[in-house]
């Protein structure tokens, strides 16, 4: 299936041609019979004489309901341009002209009705002289009566030339169906409908919506008006939706592949058209698919602009829209997204430096100029903005701009380097320190940057292997001398700060294994615990803190903590009368 959108002035004929060629009307509403103007967006289609279906989307012509044509015109990728031969270019057909070229739609084809009226040939020539200019470029031309007949033949000959120059969409993309209409349907429940440009749909498939972020079912789908298990795109589509009522959805909408886009309350993006984008109002309306959305204007530079979205929608890089003055009725320029996910403007000058970070930014977003622009990303958030994904992630799924992760290395060195040199009792750099200091999002990635000759212990990045700083190893000495022959005799606090022993210096020896640390002013060697073992297994079981401290030959200070520490070792064990025994020395049976 291919579809094609009609464009041109109110009256020109253009529902008129669609039911010539197809046989159906497309305008559904009564008022629109009555009145004989197309207000909502209509839909019919017919088969070609080479076998390919076609699918029309009838926009209406009147300047009140630009939006609307702009709605089907959207996310379709050709048009149907619409002259009456009578009447020639009129206002909103340059109006028209200018959103499909705001849009760049490049496939298209003139049509120049009621050629029974009047000569075609001026009316053919202005108009093609005037689409030339836009990404249309020079469409072919065909002449119709759509009263006679005259000419509708060669009509659908051209038609089928131009669908057949028409992209095929890609199945294999995320669904974003951008929704036209919803409706309610007895027995059934919501159905909506749109043009799927990309992606595949099948009857059971998990979708979300842009709006409400909810998961909905898809319970049946219709193309054409025929039920069908699946639907590819390019194609017209009616989804029948579970999980979802119609107030919570309409027009603007769309059905998303979960986790695929990005919900964005603002974006950048590039200006095309004559008005620089420092000349752009600071308020407009934003159309892009089927939505319409206030936005606020701030130029970044003479042809990039910072839109702050009242709702976000979900945007990729290299998205066409239409920036559009309500007010005036009138289509400002059009407009390529190129970072749906931009960085805040904080400082003076921000927006400039922006504006040149964006200078190379292309439409086609490519991985590596990508990652040169935001440096660190998550790979699904990059993904999500349409970029494709080949490069290994450095921690988790964090990818890195290679010149960046290298530059980062460098710094983490520095800063290791640094923090040893003021304290040079320490192991290194906490980890949650150096990230704070880099500035990076996760400790994952600090950790992720710690090569050789740098080492990641207990929480710390150092340099070298581990080693007790010199004025550390000699305190340990001191303590070694001062408990020879009274092991367990620990010292006090002054005692402790005259051996050496600042709260830096007992931190380091404790983390290398130099000292046991029992409590807040209780130090021992580390082989407290298996002497200990030796003297109070000679003791009668099980045996009291008073008796375990006479075989120590201590106090109480530091019997109590030393014989805590032995419990947990399993070296001794608590009865229920608070008495110990060894655990080497339990009575048998």
């Amino acid at each position: 299936m291919r579809v094609v959108a009609t464009a041109g002035h109110v009256d020109h004929g253009k529902s008129t041609l669609i039911h010539a060629l197809t046989g159906t009307h497309p305008d559904r509403l009564a008022e629109e019979r009555r009145r004989g103007l197309t207000i909502d967006l209509g839909f019919a289609w017919t088969d070609l004489p080479s076998g390919e279906r076609l699918a029309f989307v009838d926009v209406p012509g009147h300047e009140r309901f630009v939006p609307t044509m702009l709605a089907g015109v959207g996310p379709v990728p050709a048009v149907l341009f619409v002259v009456a031969a009578d009447e020639g270019w009129k206002p909103q057909s340059a109006e028209h002209l200018a959103a499909l070229d705001a849009l760049g739609v490049r496939h298209g084809l003139l049509v120049v009705t009621r050629r029974d009226v009047a000569d075609p040939g001026p009316a053919t020539a202005e108009a093609r002289e005037r689409i030339r200019s836009s990404t249309l470029g020079d469409v072919e031309a065909v002449a119709v009566s759509a009263r006679t007949g005259r000419g509708l033949d060669g009509l659908r000959a051209a038609l089928d030339r131009l669908v057949a120059r028409l992209p095929d969409g890609n199945a294999a993309s995320p669904v974003r169906l951008w929704i036209d209409r919803s409706f309610t349907v007895r027995g059934s429940g919501l159905v909506v409908t749109g043009t799927l440009g990309a992606g595949r749909i099948s009857r059971g498939d998990i979708l979300t919506t842009a709006r409400s972020g909810r998961p909905v079912r898809v319970r049946g789908l219709q193309a054409l008006g025929e039920e069908t298990a699946a639907v590819r795109a390019t194609a017209r589509v009616a989804v029948n939706l579970r999980g979802l009522d119609k107030e919570s959805t309409g027009r603007g909408d769309a059905l998303l592949t979960p986790d695929s886009f990005l919900a964005c309350p603002s974006c950048d993006a590039r200006v095309h058209g004559a008005t620089p984008a420092t000349e752009l109002p600071r308020t407009a309306v934003l159309h892009i698919g089927s939505a319409a959305v206030p936005v606020r204007v701030r130029p970044l530079g003479p042809d990039t602009v910072r839109l702050t979205l009242h709702h976000p929608l979900p945007l990729r890089i290299g998205d066409r829209s239409v920036l559009r003055d309500p007010g005036l009725r009138r289509v400002l320029a059009g407009l390529t997204v190129l970072d749906p996910r931009p960085p805040e403007l904080r400082r003076r000058g921000a927006a400039a430096r922006r504006a040149a970070e964006l200078d190379d930014a292309r439409a086609t977003p490519g991985e590596a100029s990508e990652l040169r622009r935001r440096l660190l990303v998550r790979r699904g958030e990059l993904t999500a903005m349409g970029v494709t994904v080949r490069t290994a992630p450095v921690a988790g799924d964090w990818l890195a701009d290679p010149a960046h992760w290298t530059a980062l290395r460098a710094r983490l060195a520095d800063l290791v380097a640094a923090y040893l040199a003021e304290r040079p009792t320490e192991d290194g750099i906490p980890v949650e320190a150096a990230r704070h200091r880099l500035a990076l999002p996760a400790a994952s990635l600090v950790e992720a940057l710690v090569t050789p000759p740098l080492r990641l212990s207990r929480g710390r990045v150092g340099a070298g292997p581990p080693a007790l700083p010199a004025a550390v190893t000699d305190a340990v000495g001191r303590l070694t001398a001062e408990l020879a022959g009274r092991p367990f005799a620990a010292p006090g606090a002054r005692r402790l700060a005259e051996l050496g022993f600042g709260r830096r210096e007992l931190a380091a020896a404790v983390r290398h294994g130099a000292v046991l640390r029992l409590a807040e002013h209780v130090v021992l060697l580390p082989d407290a615990p298996r002497l200990a073992a030796g003297l109070l297994g000679g003791l009668d079981q099980p045996f009291t803190v008073g008796a375990a401290s006479r075989a120590l030959e201590t106090t109480r200070r530091v019997t109590v903590p030393l014989l805590e520490h032995c419990d947990g070792q399993g070296i001794t064990e608590v009865l229920p009368d608070r008495r110990r025994r060894c655990a080497d020395r339990r009575p048998p049976g």
